[in-house]
């Protein structure tokens, strides 16, 4: 099954983040998926946010609600584009749609 679910937007996935430089996050961790699964499945590539358990309080902290797979916050101003099936992505559950929101609203208060 590794690499064989084509993640989509509010997927949280575990990924390979390594190699990592600085300050990035590295090794295997769940992500949150914010690019659409067309976009996913025509080019190979998501768009997605690392999550931590280790929270610090950073402004661009989203925290996941209790009763999912997954703990911790949403790293929404360390967006990635990565290659799902060469790093063979593993779907692990959905966020809640307000999440997702808060993460781009986040990404886009960054951006912008």
């Amino acid at each position: 099954m590794q690499g064989s679910h084509c993640p989509d937007r509010g997927d949280i996935v575990w990924i390979d983040f390594s190699p990592q430089a600085g300050h990035e996050q590295a090794g295997a961790r769940p992500a949150l998926t914010l690019s659409p699964e067309g976009y996913n499945r025509k080019l190979g590539l998501m768009i997605c946010c690392p999550i931590t358990s280790q929270a610090k309080g950073y402004p661009f902290e989203v925290t996941l609600p209790e009763g999912l797979k997954v703990r911790g916050v949403v790293l929404s101003d360390q967006a990635r584009s990565m290659d799902w099936h060469a790093r063979r992505a593993q779907f692990c559950c959905k966020a809640p749609l307000q999440v997702v929101s808060e993460v781009l609203a986040k990404l886009n208060t960054l951006l912008n």
